[in-house]
C-alpha cells in the first residue's frame, strides 16, 4: 500500500459532512480564563452522552466558576455552513466530532485538531480509554484510525442493536428470536399478518445500516481491516457483500422493508417506533436513553441480530478541540470531568454506554445488558465501525445507492458498482491508494 497527499481532498472535506470541527483564536498559552466554553454537539438531549455531558458541565462550573455553552447542531447544518467556519473566529471551544478516517482523520490531517497526547499524559486517559474505545480517537500522520496520536477524547461507545417492542410480539403470540432464522420467520409472520416488521428509512441511514449489520453478520477480520484500514484490496465480488445487498432487496420484495421507507428520515422511524407502529427497529444505542424516557405504552427489548459475527459500532463521537481554540486547557479540563467516574456511572444509568465506568454502580437493567452486550464484541475485537468510516464521500454516497435499491431505479449488482466506485474515488480522494 502507498500512502500519499492529495491536496484537492482538502477542499473536498472541508465541505463535506465530516468536517464537524471548526477552528479559532489564541494558542493556549495565551489563554485566560473566560465566563463559559462554548460547546457544540449534534446529540438528542435525551441521549445518555448529552445527559452526561450536562452533568459534567455543572460540576465544572461549580469547581472553576466556567460555564459549558452548549449550542445544538446537526449533521445538516454544519455540512451546509463548513466553509464558513472552519479557521473562524466563530468556532467553538469544544466539539463534538464524528469519529474515522473520514472525518477526524481527515481533519487531523489538514491540521484542524490540536494533538492531545500531552492531556492524555496529564490526566492519564489512556489509563481509562483503551483497546478498541482508543482505535477510534488516534490517527496516524495520513489520517488513519489506530495511530499513535490522540485527536480526539471519546466519552461513550455506542452500536446497534435491533430493537424490539414486546407487546407487539406478545399479541402475535411470537417470542423475540434469538437465531438468524428466527429472525426471518417472524419478520414474515408479521407480514401474513399485515404488519411491515421492521422500521427503515432510506432518505437518511436506515437501511445503509442494516445492510452493514448484514455485512457484519458474516465479516472475518479481513475484510473489516481491507474495508477501514486500506490493508488489502476489498473483494467486491465475495458473498459478504453480494448476499448482504441481496438480502436486503429480498425485504424490500417481501415487505419486510417498506418501499415507503424512501422518504423516511431517521427521526421518522424513531418517533414511529416509540409511538408502538412497528415491532422491529434497528437503531443506534444513542437512541436508547431516549426509549427509556420516552417509550410509555409498551415494553422493549434489544440485542444485535441474531448470529453475527461483528457488531456495527465503536467508541461514540469524539470532543474535539480545534487547533486555534481560544482556550485549549479548560477544554481539555472539561473532558476530564467527562470522564470522571461519576459522570461515567451516571451515563450508564442513563442508557448510554460509558468507557470508563465502575460497572458495580450500573443499576438499571436495560443499561448493564447493553453495556455488557457491547462489552462482549469490543473485548474480542468484533467492532466493524461504519461503512462510511473508509471515506468521508461515502456518508452521502452509500444511502443514496441505497435509495435508488428502495426506490427500483437500482439492481442489487448496481448499487454494489455504484458503492465500489464511490469507495475507489473516496479513499482515493482520502488520500490512501492501494497499489
Amino acid at each position: 500500500m502507498k500512502i500519499y497527499k492529495c491536496l484537492a481532498s482538502i477542499a473536498v472535506v472541508a465541505l463535506s459532512l465530516a468536517s464537524l470541527v471548526a477552528c479559532g483564536g489564541d494558542n493556549a498559552a495565551d489563554e485566560e480564563k473566560p465566563d463559559s466554553l462554548s460547546f457544540w454537539y449534534y446529540e438528542e438531549d435525551d441521549a445518555g452522552q448529552t445527559q452526561a455531558w450536562k452533568r459534567a458541565a455543572e460540576a465544572f462550573e461549580k469547581d472553576t466558576g466556567v460555564k459549558i455553552d452548549f449550542e445544538r447542531k446537526s449533521f445538516t447544518q454544519i455540512a451546509q455552513n463548513g466553509s464558513q467556519f472552519l479557521n473562524s473566529d466563530e468556532a467553538p471551544d469544544l466539539m463534538e466530532s464524528n469519529r474515522g478516517n473520514g472525518s477526524a482523520g481527515v481533519l487531523s490531517t489538514m491540521g484542524l485538531l490540536t494533538n492531545l497526547d500531552e492531556y492524555v499524559s496529564q490526566y492519564g486517559w489512556d489509563k481509562k480509554v483503551t483497546g478498541a474505545d482508543a482505535a477510534v480517537a488516534k490517527y496516524d500522520e495520513n489520517g488513519i484510525m489506530d495511530g499513535d496520536t490522540w485527536y480526539g477524547m471519546t466519552s461513550y461507545a455506542e452500536f446497534q442493536r435491533v430493537y424490539y417492542n414486546k407487546d407487539f410480539f406478545a399479541k402475535y403470540n411470537l417470542d423475540i428470536p434469538t437465531t438468524y432464522e428466527e429472525f426471518i420467520n417472524v419478520c414474515q409472520k408479521f407480514v401474513d399478518a399485515g404488519i411491515t416488521p421492521i422500521a427503515a428509512d432510506a432518505q437518511e441511514y436506515g437501511v445503509m445500516w442494516l445492510w452493514w449489520q448484514l455485512v457484519s453478520k458474516n465479516a472475518d477480520s479481513k475484510f473489516i481491516d481491507n474495508w477501514q484500514l486500506y490493508k488489502g484490496d476489498v473483494d467486491w465480488n465475495s458473498k459478504i457483500l453480494t448476499d448482504s445487498v441481496d438480502t436486503i432487496n429480498d425485504w424490500l420484495d417481501k415487505g419486510y422493508i417498506s418501499r415507503n421507507a424512501t422518504g423516511m428520515k431517521a427521526e421518522d422511524t424513531t418517533q414511529a417506533f416509540i409511538k408502538g407502529e412497528y415491532p422491529i427497529y434497528q437503531t443506534g444505542t444513542w437512541n436508547q436513553g431516549r426509549f427509556a424516557k420516552q417509550i410509555t405504552s409498551f415494553d422493549w427489548d434489544a440485542a444485535v441480530l441474531p448470529e453475527s459475527n461483528y457488531a456495527v459500532g465503536c467508541a461514540g463521537n469524539l470532543l474535539v478541540i480545534p487547533e486555534r481554540s481560544h482556550h485549549k486547557d479548560l477544554s481539555a479540563k472539561f473532558i476530564d470531568y467527562v470522564l470522571s467516574e461519576d459522570v461515567q456511572n451516571f451515563l450508564g444509568n442513563a442508557g448510554g454506554i460509558p468507557v470508563a465506568a465502575d460497572i458495580s454502580k450500573i443499576t438499571d437493567e436495560k443499561s448493564k445488558a447493553m453495556i455488557e452486550e457491547y462489552s462482549s464484541f469490543a473485548k474480542d475485537g468484533k467492532l466493524s465501525f461504519y461503512p462510511d468510516y473508509a471515506a468521508s464521500n461515502l456518508t452521502d454516497a452509500v444511502p443514496a445507492a441505497f435509495q435508488e435499491l428502495v426506490n427500483k431505479t437500482m439492481s442489487p449488482s448496481q448499487v454494489l458498482q455504484d458503492i465500489h466506485e464511490k469507495y475507489d474515488t473516496g479513499v482515493e480522494d482520502m488520500g490512501v491508494k492501494n497499489d
